[in-house]
């Protein structure tokens, strides 16, 4: 029987192995890697092995205190999911506890879990009124006459006017993809001093702030806080249609007083005008505030910048649902941005938005709000702070972005909420510990020793069962291995795979699949032999026919594992994952390194030695005499 046509040149196969070796360690030593030679070889390990940090949020809401329903709890714990676990292999456990708890697991102790627990709500919304938000009313002697510039009423000149962020503030600015016109940020004006004769202690705030539980019902709340603030008190801030003027009726210094006590709780419940008109609150108190304070769309809210000018802010007309994508990318100037792409209603709304503020529909905004040019300003509220208020230059039709002093790692953490989503439950961080890996470290050693009888058994086996063939085995695996564990180095600082007790699994059972191909393979083998073929001729037949069977099984194994990634979650996930690598791998091996081999080792004399090569009677049974057939017949 006459070879399968061309010839084999194993040295062709091996080369490209050594290739794949080469490039891949050079990724293990030298690509984001530092430290010792052991810190180089090192995998990222999952939370089971090495201990990590676990951080317990609790649903807060507000309004009511009442815990959020089970949907919207999950849909919280697979959004926070995504943030922690972006890439799906980083084996972060995200699980619900209780009615209104989330606990978040994740590999390495002290990390900061901080952002991925914000609700990420964004609002833009039309600045309409500044005023000084240092808390601190400026009074002015009591013989002194108040001079026109200390006077706090809103204008452009006044004193009540904040100071705006800088040129180095974060700002919104149109995407070079679209729209006309642009963003500026806010033009420095006067900012509110306070008369030197002024005391800050008048309306300072002191540590007497309430400890007393907050009531469930915004009512009840108010109602608690108007009997500390004294009846006078709350009657001369309910009567304030601006901020106070301290020096026209410097008496309201002392009635307001109370207002600069409460703690941010209580001041969240308050009406936004009077938190607005009041002095005496703060940023200190504002910026304090529960979360979703002011996350309602529909009602006009005060929120502060930069913690010294006080903003009240115009209904939120644009969302973050309108934001269809974000990404952290950099711009012209090499400065990392979040880019926006909104939907296609959100692209009308942020139109409509940017021509309100643009044309100052309504002198809607007042004269203490406005930029530079006279043109209102529109804050990117992201929860309860203000990320920028620019000045709008033009009517923008295209995409935009929130610029400013990120770095890399802010502005994905920011792109990285507003593209997941906004949590529909806002929540607070109750406490943050850090885990030991005890357990997990000697079910390791256990995993590790079984994993290694199993593989020394496998290899006594087959040096006794194959010979000369067990060789190949125990170099195979022991190249598999090889790959294996450099993947998973270069893949822990590539896309965060942690490796687990589950993928340690999953990688123990990836040698099944390989035995299995070593036993298709050499027992095919021995059935050309038997045919009648010799050794040279029978190792490429062999595998031709057994290359079909060992690519369906590994295949199959590869289906699997996908559609478990695809279905599954946490550990599960990475058990998946470590499967299908290896399975890869191992075929990676099938083809470079066991066929070209074998096809040297045919070439031996020792192949041809039943004792050693390993095929037993297959080499003898081809010297007897044997009975007439068809080899098509037995070939079908």
């Amino acid at each position: 029987m006459a070879p399968p046509q061309g010839q084999m040149r194993p040295g062709r196969q091996l080369a490209v192995l050594g290739f794949i070796f080469v490039v891949l360690y050079l990724l293990v030593f030298f690509s984001g890697a530092s430290g010792s030679l052991k810190d180089r070889l090192e995998p990222r390990l999952g939370l089971d092995l090495i201990g990590g940090t676990r951080v317990t949020l609790e649903a807060t809401n507000s309004v009511d205190g009442k815990p959020p329903t089970a949907e919207n709890l999950e849909e919280a714990r697979q959004i926070i999911e995504s943030r922690v676990n972006a890439f799906g292999v980083a084996e972060a456990e995200v699980v619900t506890e209780g009615n209104r708890n989330i606990v978040i697991s994740l590999p390495g102790e002290n990390r900061d879990l901080t952002e991925v627990g914000e609700a990420a709500e964004l609002r833009f919304r039309k600045v309409l009124k500044a005023a000084d938000g240092s808390g601190v009313a400026a009074v002015p002697p009591p013989a002194a006459t108040p001079a026109p510039s200390g006077s706090a009423s809103p204008g452009p000149s006044g004193s009540a006017t904040p100071t705006p962020s800088g040129s180095g503030a974060p700002k919104v600015t149109s995407s070079p993809s679209g729209g006309q016109g642009g963003m500026a940020p806010a033009s420095p004006s006067a900012t509110p001093t306070p008369s030197a004769s002024a005391s800050p202690s008048a309306a300072a705030p002191t540590p007497s702030a309430s400890t007393e539980p907050v009531p469930a019902s915004i009512e009840e709340q108010r109602k608690a806080v108007e009997q500390k603030v004294g009846a006078a008190a709350w009657q001369a801030a309910s009567g304030l249609q601006a901020p106070a003027d301290l020096t026209a009726d410097p008496s309201l210094a002392d009635k307001l007083k109370p207002f600069g006590t409460l703690s941010p709780q209580e001041v969240a419940v308050l009406p936004a005008q009077m938190q607005f008109n009041v002095p005496t609150i703060g940023c200190a108190q504002l910026d304090k505030r529960p979360p979703a304070s002011i996350s309602d769309p529909k009602q006009q809210v005060v929120s502060c910048e930069d913690g010294v000018s006080k903003y009240l802010l115009d209904q939120g007309k644009v969302l973050g649902t309108d934001v269809s994508d974000a990404d952290a990318v950099l711009d012209q100037t090499n400065a990392w941005v979040v880019s926006l792409d909104f939907t296609g209603d959100g692209q009308g709304k942020w139109t409509a938005l940017t021509r309100e503020a643009f044309t100052n529909e309504g002198q809607a905004c007042d004269a203490t709000a406005l930029g530079q040019d006279g043109k209102c300003r529109v804050a990117v509220v992201l929860d309860n702070e203000i990320v920028s208020s620019p000045e709008i230059q033009g009517v923008l039709t295209g995409n935009s972005q929130i610029t400013g002093n990120f770095t890399q790692k802010d502005a994905s953490a920011l792109a990285g909420q507003l593209r997941y989503g906004a949590l529909p439950v806002t929540f607070e961080q109750q406490e943050q510990q850090n885990v030991t890996a005890t357990l997990g470290a000697s079910h390791l050693r256990a995993g590790l020793l079984a994993a290694g009888i199993g593989m020394l058994l496998v290899i006594i086996y087959s040096f006794f069962y194959y010979r000369l063939l067990g060789s190949v085995i125990f170099l195979s695996l022991i190249l598999s291995a090889l790959l294996v564990f450099g993947a998973l180095v270069v893949l822990g600082r590539q896309i965060g795979f942690t490796l687990t007790l589950a993928g340690i699994a999953g990688m123990i059972v990836s040698l099944g699949v390989a035995a299995d191909s070593f036993v298709i393979y050499f027992e095919r083998l021995k059935d050309e032999i038997r045919e009648g073929r010799s050794p040279r001729s029978a190792v490429p037949r062999a595998w031709m026919r057994a290359r079909r069977t060992i690519i369906s099984a590994n295949a199959i194994t590869l289906l699997s594992a996908v559609v478990l990634y695809v279905v599954s979650v946490g550990t599960v996930k990475g058990f998946a994952f470590a499967l299908g690598l290896a399975t890869v791998l191992d075929l990676v091996v099938v083809f470079l390194f066991r066929h070209p081999i074998m096809t040297m080792f045919a070439r031996t004399r020792a192949f041809l030695s039943p004792r050693v090569s390993g095929l037993g009677r297959a080499l003898p049974a081809r010297n007897q005499p044997t009975q007439p057939h068809n080899p098509r017949a037995k070939e079908a």
